[in-house]
């Protein structure tokens, strides 16, 4: 009886958790100083941060109307 013996799949690799992987060394930020902004990026910032505050003033609106507090400052 011949035994087969295929070749090892050269498309197969081993996967490990970063959990158990060695950990490495962090990069540090010291001495790199501010970074500048475009306009561009500065303006969409900006955007970003007024259109928070809008959802996060709907999303209060509609916890207060939900829980029957906003009929009572009418």
């Amino acid at each position: 009886m011949a035994t087969f013996h295929a070749a090892p799949n050269v498309n197969e690799f081993r996967v490990v958790h970063p959990l158990d992987d060695v950990a490495e060394k962090k990069c540090s930020s010291d001495g790199l100083g501010r970074m500048r902004m475009t306009r561009s990026v500065s303006l969409s910032l900006f955007v970003l941060r007024g259109y928070l505050i809008v959802m996060t003033l709907m999303l209060v609106y509609h916890v207060l109307d939900l829980a029957g507090v906003l009929p009572m400052l009418r």
